[in-house]
């Protein structure tokens, strides 16, 4: 389990890096190079447009490497997701400015960052599949967490790489070549997360699926067929957070440098260090989950949301450091009740021979739903507020937050009572 874990955790993480180094550099540069005839926040929004595109392409992608995983296994998923999402990111690092492009070069843009959301939108099934579907029962939230793990370890690298880049350079060689280094840096990346996935073996559950000729030979059509109403509640209830997470670490680094006048390093520091805390937080939170069940800790994520969306907001609007991190810190914890105990709680919602489909898609559209609008409505909202805090952000996460909500209260608890009265106290060593 703990080489499964670490492979999973590598895997993930190397793919959020390709994702969110993308979302970073839209924050930070992507507007004045390929959308140089619009008006700042004009080309703000449409920098952010091709961030959305890569979690419109994400549903896609778990529908076709769903489709794959229910099929073929969960294995080669793994393999097939992160070398198209490394290929694309390094393409991002090679396409030429407006300057030299013209219209051209935001197209290319949008196809690579289409190809990005393709290849992310599969890797979350795999990864957790193949972790969850080996994890004993009443250690799966616990195991499953770390491919949770990655999307943090992901985030401090792309933003570890764009801090160290950004503090190193001028604004000049930042704008001119610099904003590329971590996009090629993810072809290295990529090679070795494919080395390190190269030995894992195939999950036992979908080995006795294979042996006994049960696996679905449409997966998609029984999921839209059997399973459409689990699949929207489980998009509606995680699109909190997605809402939240972006909210923090790409909307806020625009919020934060171009109308508070924080430098860049500050504000990725800020970020950069809340995440950390999540991220070492996941584990122990996916033990209680173990303990207390998944859908108790979801309730209270959501809750938790919608309670620190307006102090959340307050704190950043102060540009005091110390106060942005805490705010940018207790909305990450209320994200990571959710999101740590998600990874076993989707798989166990679905049936076996649907499952890399059902949990990858419900995962994804729930990106679609938090995660692409939130930074395009968050900057609209954010705008003509005057000099007082963007409340309307605030109201906007917290109404996120009610639906999702709802949505959690509407589905099932998962783990057995037995097992629950039975999970471990501690990690395992």
């Amino acid at each position: 389990m703990g080489r499964l874990a670490a492979a999973s955790l590598a895997g993930t993480a190397i793919e959020f890096f390709d994702f969110f180094v993308y979302g970073t550099a839209a924050a930070l540069v992507l507007g004045p190079l390929f959308f140089p005839t619009f008006s700042p926040l004009a080309g703000t929004l449409a920098a952010f447009g091709t961030f959305a595109v890569g979690f419109l392409a994400r549903p896609l992608g778990s529908v076709l490497f769903g489709h794959v995983g229910d099929r073929h296994g969960r294995r080669p998923v793994m393999f097939a997701s992160l070398l198209l999402t490394g290929c694309a990111t390094v393409a991002v690092g090679c396409v030429p400015s407006y300057a030299t492009l013209g219209i051209t070069a935001p197209v290319l843009l949008l196809v690579l960052r289409f190809l990005q959301g393709l290849g992310l939108g599969g890797e979350w099934g795999g990864a957790v599949l193949l972790t969850a579907e080996h994890a004993p029962e009443r250690r799966r939230a616990l195991w499953a967490s770390f491919p949770q793990i990655g999307p943090a370890v992901g985030f401090l690298l792309a933003n570890g790489v764009m801090l160290a880049l950004s503090a190193a350079l001028t604004d000049a060689q930042f704008r001119a070549w610099g904003w590329r280094v971590p996009f090629w840096a993810a072809g290295v990346l990529a090679a070795g997360g494919l080395l390190l996935r190269s030995s894992l073996a195939e999950t036992p559950q979908f080995r006795e699926l294979s042996e006994a000729g049960r696996r679905a030979s449409a997966p998609l059509t029984e999921v839209a067929r059997d399973h459409w109403r689990l699949v929207l509640l489980t998009a509606g209830a995680l699109a909190v957070g997605y809402a939240v997470f972006y909210t923090v670490s790409t909307w806020a680094l625009t919020y934060g440098t171009e109308r508070l006048g924080v430098d860049r390093t500050v504000m990725l520091a800020c970020v950069m260090a809340a995440v950390a805390v999540k991220g070492a937080a996941t584990p122990f939170v996916a033990m209680l989950g173990d303990r207390h069940g998944r859908r108790p800790l979801c309730l209270a994520g959501c809750a938790a949301s919608a309670l620190w969306a307006f102090p959340m907001v307050g704190l950043l609007h102060t540009g005091r450091p110390s106060l942005m991190f805490l705010g940018f810190l207790g909305s990450l914890l209320a994200f990571i009740t959710m999101f740590a105990v998600v990874a076993a709680y989707l798989p166990e919602l679905y049936e076996p021979r649907v499952r890399c489909t059902g949990a990858a898609v419900g995962y994804n559209l729930a990106g679609v739903l938090g995660g692409a609008l939130t930074p395009i409505a968050a900057t609209a909202l954010s705008e003509g507020g005057g000099s007082g805090p963007p409340w309307g952000v605030a109201a906007y996460l917290t109404v996120v937050a009610l639906v999702s909500l709802g949505c959690f209260a509407l589905l099932p608890e998962t783990l057995p009572d037995a097992v629950r009265s039975e999970a471990p106290r501690t990690a395992p060593a």
